[in-house]
């Protein structure tokens, strides 16, 4: 589980890459070009970064915007009330606004939220889906929901389906096959997030995936 921390003052970055190191492993950058190399090289459990980073102010929005197309979660950092970053942000929007100054159990219990929910999706695609009957929501798309929450996902090779998982935050794995949410692939066992809203997702060789509201 790693978290990808963004912030251009040295001291506050070092200050809270100790903090999330509590919880996580930590990946520190200074800007957002560093940040876009991390993007393209790794996948993170949880992004973190300034909104007004970079030379123009508008590193946060570039690296969520980012963040979003590779299908992970960002969490915005802001002096600035959530609804003003919400409306600076539009058409983009953070899954969290920690406000500034913050204290450590706000930090500390953010990246619990997401570093948690990644876990609890790795464990129900490890234990596999349960016995139940599965409903047909398209065309080669069928869904089984768990009592816990746990919504499986079966696509028949070729199928597309406009979002066959939770509306709301989701975490979620690629048990078996491979799926693909607007031109980003994931293979077996690769994690990944989608923001609230209609996401189309489709598998050209089929797959078997697990998803969990973000809570």
């Amino acid at each position: 589980m790693k978290v990808l921390l963004v912030e251009d003052d040295a001291s506050l970055r070092e200050g809270m890459g100790e903090l999330i190191s509590e919880k996580a492993e930590v990946r520190e950058t200074g800007s957002v070009a560093q940040a876009l190399a991390a993007l393209s090289e790794e996948l993170f459990s949880l992004v973190v970064t300034d909104l007004r980073i970079g030379d123009t102010g508008e590193g946060g929005r570039i690296i969520l915007e980012a963040a979003r197309k590779r299908l992970q979660p960002v969490a915005i950092v802001s002096a600035a009330t959530a609804e003003e970053v919400v409306k600076v942000l539009r058409p983009h929007e953070p899954d969290v606004v920690l406000a500034k100054p913050f204290q450590i159990d706000d930090i500390l219990g953010m990246v619990e939220r997401f570093v948690g929910l990644r876990q609890q999706v790795v464990k129900a695609g490890e234990r596999g889906p349960p016995r139940g009957t599965w409903t047909e929501v398209g065309a080669g798309v069928r869904t089984l929901e768990e009592p816990d929450g746990s919504l499986w996902v079966r696509m028949e090779p070729g199928a597309s389906h406009a979002r066959p998982v939770h509306r709301g935050r989701v975490g979620a794995m690629v048990v078996e096959g491979s799926l693909e949410v607007e031109g980003e692939r994931r293979t077996r066992h690769q994690y990944f997030y989608l923001s609230a809203g209609p996401r189309e997702v489709r598998s050209h060789e089929g797959c078997l995936a697990v998803s969990m509201a973000l809570r």
